[in-house]
């Protein structure tokens, strides 16, 4: 694809989409946190105006594609590599990717240290990207692997939300210890187990199928394999956290 076709597609758009998100929250919507969170909260409205929808597009998608596929098939990631990608594969594609990239800006201007994120941006931007402007197949795969991805956005956004006004707000703060638990677990579980099963699967159909170069197939799952062990890094971080709060509150008080 061209560049010229890169700008006649909806990718501007959604950018654009994004970008009035991101200032909308920055400069209403939490116009009145702490400075230093207000970036933050406007990244997470982000994120929540993109996870959810890409979550729900990228079933639609699949299943428009696959058309004799069942909710079984679709869970075991059994999917039909061999059907060409689909017009909408290719829209659900160009809006994560603009997501992506917006909020790749965000940090570059108020994180520029925290390396992890920036480089999980670019990395995932690789898998997308590629997917979308190389091949004719294997989108129905990436979408797989990004409703997992995506599962637990809001979730995850709220918790975010709460925890950054927790010290301005005492409901903030009670939202934030009643869901952190809920949170850590269902992250747990699904990047833990549910994710990891699922990528196996789709080793195995990239592995089986030759519409896919092997280069490309393979440093996707590397990508994918490394944003798991990152996730799984940082609810970790936060369990241990979970548990000094909690016992060593029952240690003061005894």
């Amino acid at each position: 694809m061209g560049i010229s076709q890169i700008f006649d597609s909806p990718l501007t758009s959604f950018i654009l989409c994004f970008i009035f998100t991101y200032i909308l929250g920055y400069f209403i919507i939490f116009k009145n946190w702490n400075i230093k969170y207000r970036a933050e909260a406007s990244s997470c409205l982000m994120s929540l105006a993109h996870g959810t929808p890409v979550f729900i597009m990228s079933i639609i998608s699949i299943f428009q594609s696959q058309k004799t596929l069942s909710l079984f098939e679709f869970a075991t990631a059994r999917f039909d590599l061999s059907l060409p990608n689909t017009d909408f594969q290719y829209r659900v594609l160009e809006f994560s990717i603009a997501y992506f990239l917006t909020d790749l800006l965000h940090y570059l201007i108020w994180n520029l240290n925290d390396y992890l994120f920036i480089a999980h941006h670019i990395v995932t931007l690789y898998v997308l990207m590629t997917c979308r402007y190389l091949f004719d197949h294997g989108a129905v795969a990436i979408l797989g692997i990004l409703i997992l991805a995506e599962i637990t956005a809001s979730c995850q956004n709220s918790w975010s939300l709460a925890r950054f006004r927790k010290a301005d707000s005492a409901k903030a703060a009670s939202i934030f210890e009643f869901m952190s638990p809920i949170f850590y677990a269902y992250y747990s579980l699904v990047r833990g187990i549910i994710a990891p099963l699922f990528v196996m699967k789709i080793i195995y159909l990239f592995a089986t199928s030759a519409v896919i170069p092997r280069w490309a197939w393979i440093s996707w799952i590397v990508v994918t394999l490394g944003g798991i062990g990152f996730s799984l890094r940082w609810v970790s971080l936060l369990w241990m956290d979970l548990y000094r709060r909690k016992f060593g509150a029952v240690k003061k008080l005894s």
